[in-house]
């Protein structure tokens, strides 16, 4: 088999082995999987200068200890179709519902107040109190409305990034709400809880512990969480966003910061790549 049969993806070298000089190969396997099933989704192979961003950023999260966090996840920036962009980098696959070919423009995906994303993770999976989801905004949400979220309001036990009344909304596992007077800057956001009594968020830049104690139980609903909304047992998918994002994960807590650098670069390395 010739090298060129091998690859998932458009490399320079593609019909020979790379001399001296050449483009690099991505190396990590984790990475080449995630490749070949993006180029099997979009039909086409993906440029090297995108296959080599996915192996730098899986790379990176693996050096610091945040691969293994990650239950769900999609790079919603960087393969070519919409399909390509639902191919999951870790967990099982999502769901779009209502999304088009037009929502994606390889950078993000953009939300219409009424198409979402099912992540195919349900919310009674991650444990209790070690918790963690996150967002890259591309494109700021209206007011009231959710970025990513799931579980049962009544009695509460959810998790939730929104944007209500003016104020950053940052809730896992319910209990008491973390409220930030100020609209989301574009880019990473994202809240992981390591306990049942505190919660940690991060936007623009910046992080934040505060003391925050969790709902008494984890629900025992099987409802997946959503992105570009929040998906509930009892209310359905609600607070529909009209923003756009560019990549999501859901998992259990990990350093939002070290998440914040690597999928910042992993964007910049796409826009430039593109």
């Amino acid at each position: 088999m010739s090298l060129a049969a091998k690859l998932p993806y458009d490399h320079p070298y593609a019909g020979g082995y790379p001399g001296i000089g050449s483009q690099p190969l991505p190396t990590d396997a984790d990475a080449i999987d995630y490749l070949s099933r993006m180029a099997t989704a979009d039909g086409a192979g993906v440029e090297v200068g995108v296959a080599t961003a996915v192996d730098a950023f899986v790379a990176a999260l693996k050096a610091d200890s945040l691969w293994e966090s990650i239950g769900s996840s999609c790079l919603l920036c960087g393969p070519r179709t919409l399909a390509g962009a639902l191919v999951p980098l870790r967990g099982d696959a999502p769901t779009g519902v209502g999304l088009v070919s037009g929502d994606y423009d390889r950078q993000k995906v953009t939300g219409d107040g009424t198409s979402h994303i099912l992540s195919g993770l349900p919310y009674n999976e991650i444990p209790a109190n070690d918790e963690h989801m996150s967002v890259y905004v591309s494109s700021l949400p209206s007011n009231d409305q959710n970025l990513i979220g799931g579980g049962t309001v009544t009695p509460a036990s959810y998790s939730r990034i929104g944007y209500f009344n003016s104020q950053q909304r940052y809730e896992l596992q319910a209990g008491q709400t973390t409220a930030v007077g100020a609209p989301f800057q574009t880019g990473f956001v994202g809240a992981s809880r390591p306990s049942g009594s505190s919660l940690t968020y991060r936007n623009g830049g910046s992080s934040a512990t505060v003391s925050r104690t969790s709902a008494a139980t984890r629900s025992s609903t099987d409802y997946e969480y959503a992105v570009l909304g929040a998906n509930y047992s009892d209310l359905g998918v609600v607070g529909i966003t009209d923003g756009a994002i560019s990549f999501y994960s859901i998992g259990s807590s990990l350093d939002l910061a070290k998440l914040d650098t690597h999928i910042t670069a992993y964007v910049t390395a796409i826009g430039a790549a593109l």
